[in-house]
């Protein structure tokens, strides 16, 4: 797959982020999607022979827009400087633990988990957590896993969470407002002939991390 065309599209786009310029190379736009498109294709099909809860069927249910809502940031570029995915149960949208692919030039980046989780997931993980520190931190101690993900991504509570005791022996588990992971990606790492079988074996190495993350599922109300 030639992700050289993505890449030099994201690098023009990351010059020119504006409309004129973008309406003007929709077609190199169009090009880099589609590319993308089946690589994440590809993607979703070597993940159900890894993981069976994957239901989609395509990229279209993965794939996030390109197009930024400006309405409240100070940052008024209205295009993303990235491709991205987000394969789980449900799609893109879905509050379960996936599998994510980010490509940016200098900032590309392969994981998965929960990001931002709503007040009632969040809960749920932290109540399972707590039940189960041991299995959770053979998880993320794990040397393959650490190889890769060497810490949980996010944002931290400084205090313990509300509704567990501070004392708790393992309580740090419970102060994480996101229970994601992210291994950077070098742009040479895209240069590769077999890229979908190089984040396969890193998908799988997260996995035990997203069923553990969805088992919690089971405790909401």
């Amino acid at each position: 797959m030639n992700f050289k065309t993505i890449y030099h599209f994201l690098i023009d786009l990351q010059i020119n982020n504006n409309r004129t310029w973008f309406n003007d190379n929709k077609q190199r736009y169009l090009e880099a999607k589609e590319l993308f498109d089946t690589f994440v294709d590809q993607l979703i099909q070597g993940l159900k022979t890894i993981d069976d809860t994957i239901d989609v069927e395509n990229a279209k249910e993965c794939v996030f827009r390109i197009y930024r809502d400006t309405r409240f940031s100070k940052n008024k570029a209205p295009y993303k400087e990235n491709f991205g995915a987000s394969i789980a149960r449900g799609g893109r949208k879905s509050p379960f633990a996936g599998y994510y692919i980010h490509i940016e030039l200098d900032r590309s980046f392969v994981g998965g988990g929960i990001y931002h989780p709503d007040s009632r997931v969040l809960k749920a993980i932290r109540q399972h957590i707590f039940e189960h520190p041991e299995a959770f931190k053979r998880i993320i101690n794990d040397k393959n896993f650490k190889a890769y993900f060497p810490e949980v991504y996010g944002d931290k509570l400084k205090m313990a969470p509300k509704g567990f005791s501070k004392d708790f022996s393992d309580i740090n588990l419970l102060k994480h407002k996101d229970y994601a992971v992210i291994h950077e990606l070098d742009n040479d790492f895209f240069m590769q002939d077999d890229v979908v079988k190089q984040l396969l074996k890193i998908y799988e190495i997260q996995k035990p991390f997203n069923d553990f993350l969805n088992k919690s599922f089971e405790k909401i109300q």
